[in-house]
């Protein structure tokens, strides 16, 4: 027999999928994350599940590693060689305001202190011809000063070396004759793409994190090896793909947003199979939750994201990083927020998260401020001893006293209000910034069916959706566990860019066909490395354009075919049905411009259907127990059902609680529920 494990390490807990890839059988186990260092939950949780399995035959991981160092500050010692005169692009930034009324507007701190950049005399034009060569003697001094500092870690980032990255390349090479321990990166490998302020900082948060990075994955990879021999490890991708070692120690940035990538994954391939194309992907976990829209069968995409935002979700608050993501929205609301009374007497419930450590009061694991599943338990939501299959017993007394004292009595309510007043904030600051990220992309989420997975998302789905006017709700099997399923259901692949700025009717074709055959070239090596053929890689193009004197542009979907033709009415046509999709109508007679190509290289998709186990029990209802009914302000008895025995065809109403071992689904209102022929729960909203 062999099987493959999906691993996703969140702030809370790691999920593992083991998937037999033979017969599509599912196991499904949690533990909690090791904050120090994320292989030893890994290791010991692959160690609980494998038992006396064979090796598996291949590991798909996703880490939040890559964020929380960003977050938390605790990446290399980083230094910053630069153009001179460019010294201070970090501190600039952008001209924008992210809150115009705030009169003491702050940003995040850069990642290269100021102490740490230095200027280099050197210089490229906008169309990659040298103007001043580069100054080895400064790039000496400057690496060693920066290493005199303290530095361990460098990032290079010239000035137009998207178009000709000679002086960093040159750069590197005198850094490493005079500093061999040094760590290098060059923008013109992490991101060769237009935008100073935005290459310099996704360049320097590529080397911050990297050398961390390297270090964990070496030690995850010997340690896999140690205990099982040579297995296969792949990365989750922002983007939605899944990469090597090798390439994720190379650009560790690229897996900012790993994790959440996995759950839209699974989502959309999930709503394929609930015949569903339309799908708002819902994923709480013990920290935050995550939504994606998907459209059509497709999440949404971006190649901008934010990390470490002052206001954690105000756009513009944080550090730009230019890499390709699956777009989603992260809400300060998980299992693990932390609610409290401020100082006007009013309820607030997150950011602050209790997370693994010390985790919420009911854990027993030293935690003393209330959280969301303190709350839950409390409402009956969740079953002190039933939580994680039985494997984690809760402690519904100290969850109780915790709120009452903390919560309750301040605001001078009893504790089923106080739990209900936790419960029902989390869920409305969810619908709210649902509905402002749906409205930003020109999208009505009625319009969309949610999809409902996590540890904690099936507990408040049924309160979202209701407050979001949907109509339908599923629940896939496995649901505490779907990110790790989407790293299962992942491709190989691989995004590239090269920022090449031209009106199209003044485009050097023979210039672009160039750049196409060298991005081709590289992407084709490094997903043959992980293993795919040649025959079966695709190749899908894409350019970001704009008319002219616009700052933004818009990602238009082209082929290869349309370069090879010089075709320009094509490419027109392309933009102008993009910019019209987007909003509304194109503008007349103006001159467009192409500002950067882009080329994914992607393998197979792996398609499987997971097999769900099922219990011999005819009776799917294991019990009953009171649970908080919004609607009636009162607590009502409702059956309990065992979602092992819950076969396709079957079917029931709501209100109902629905127990799996690594998630709980609450029904707390008027609702049909069909078991579908993949098992999912299709929940009609009454």
């Amino acid at each position: 027999m062999a099987y493959s494990f999906g691993i996703d390490v969140g702030g809370t807990f790691t999920d593992f999928i083991a998937l037999d890839d033979g017969t599509g059988e599912v196991r499904v186990g949690k533990q909690l994350t090791t904050p120090h260092d994320p292989s030893v939950s890994i290791l010991s949780g692959m160690a609980a599940m494998a038992q006396a399995d064979p090796a598996p035959s291949r590991i798909v991981h996703g880490t939040t590693l890559v964020t929380n160092t960003i977050i938390e500050r605790k990446g290399a010692c980083t230094a910053l060689l630069t153009t001179a005169g460019f010294r201070d692009t970090l501190t600039i930034g952008k001209p924008l305001r992210y809150d115009l009324y705030d009169l003491f507007l702050s940003f995040p701190d850069p990642l290269a202190p100021r102490h740490l950049r230095f200027d280099i005399a050197e210089r490229i034009n906008a169309q990659g011809d040298e103007l001043k060569p580069l100054d080895e003697a400064q790039v000496r001094a400057a690496a060693a000063q920066a290493a005199q500092a303290g530095a361990t870690s460098m990032a290079v980032c010239f000035l137009h070396s998207y178009m000709n990255p000679g002086h960093e390349r040159r750069a590197r090479e005198i850094i490493q004759a005079e500093f061999p321990g040094m760590n290098v990166c060059l923008s013109s490998d992490v991101v060769a793409e237009i935008g100073e302020y935005e290459r310099t900082s996704t360049t320097v948060a590529n080397a911050y994190v990297q050398p961390l990075m390297t270090g964990y994955l070496d030690r995850l990879d010997e340690g896999i090896g140690e205990r099982y021999g040579r297995v296969p490890i792949r990365l989750m991708l922002s983007s939605g793909g899944i990469t090597t070692i090798r390439q994720a120690q190379a650009y560790p940035i690229q897996l900012i947003e790993s994790g959440p990538a996995g759950g839209a994954i699974a989502a959309t391939y999930l709503g394929e199979k609930a015949r569903e194309r339309n799908i708002l992907s819902f994923d709480m976990g013990g920290t935050t939750a995550k939504m994606c829209l998907i459209t059509e069968g497709r999440p949404t995409r971006s190649t901008q994201f934010e990390a470490a935002r002052v206001r954690r979700f105000m756009r513009g608050s944080g550090l730009p990083l230019r890499v390709p993501v699956i777009e989603l929205i992260e809400i300060g609301a998980g299992g693990g927020s932390i609610a409290q009374v401020d100082t006007f007497g009013l309820l607030k419930v997150g950011p602050q998260s209790s997370g693994a450590v010390p985790g919420p009061v009911c854990y027993g694991r030293g935690g003393r401020q209330p959280t969301v599943t303190d709350a839950d338990l409390v409402l009956g939501y969740l079953d002190a001893r039933s939580f994680l299959g039985g494997a984690m017993i809760l402690d519904a007394d100290a969850a109780r006293e915790a709120i009452e004292q903390q919560i309750a009595r301040p605001l001078g309510v009893d504790v089923t209000e106080a739990a209900a007043g936790i419960h029902q904030v989390v869920n409305e600051m969810m619908a709210s910034a649902t509905r402002v990220y749906a409205s930003e992309r020109g999208c009505d989420p009625r319009a969309y069916t949610m999809m409902a997975f996590g540890g904690a998302g099936p507990v408040h789905a049924m309160a979202l959706a209701r407050s979001l006017k949907l109509r339908r709700l599923i629940c896939p099997p496995a649901a505490g566990a779907a990110s790790a399923l989407g790293f299962l259901l992942a491709p190989t692949s691989l995004e590239l860019a090269q920022s090449y700025v031209s009106r199209v009717e003044q485009l050097d074709w023979d210039k672009l066909g160039g750049i196409y055959d060298d991005l081709q070239a590289r992407a084709r090596e490094a997903i043959m490395e992980a293993g795919v053929a040649a025959e079966d890689i695709t190749l899908t193009y894409a350019v970001e354009m704009s008319y002219v004197g616009q700052g933004f542009h818009i990602t238009v979907e082209i082929d290869r075919g349309l370069i090879d033709r010089r075709d320009i009415d094509a490419l027109r046509a392309a933009f102008i049905d993009a910019y019209a999709a987007l909003y509304g109508k194109p503008l007349a007679d103006i001159t467009m411009q192409a500002v950067t190509w882009r080329l994914t290289a992607s393998g197979p998709r792996r398609a499987f259907d997971p097999a769900v186990s099922h219990t011999t029990s005819t009776d799917p209802v294991k019990g009953r127990r009171p649970i908080y009914v919004p609607d009636d302000k009162a607590y009502g008895d409702v059956p309990v059902y065992d979602r092992y025995a819950l076969r396709p065809g079957m079917a029931f109403d709501g209100p109902a609680v629905v127990e799996e071992r690594e998630s709980t689904l609450v029904l707390a209102g008027p609702c049909h529920v069909q078991v579908d022929h993949a098992s999912n729960l299709i929940i009609d909203l009454l």
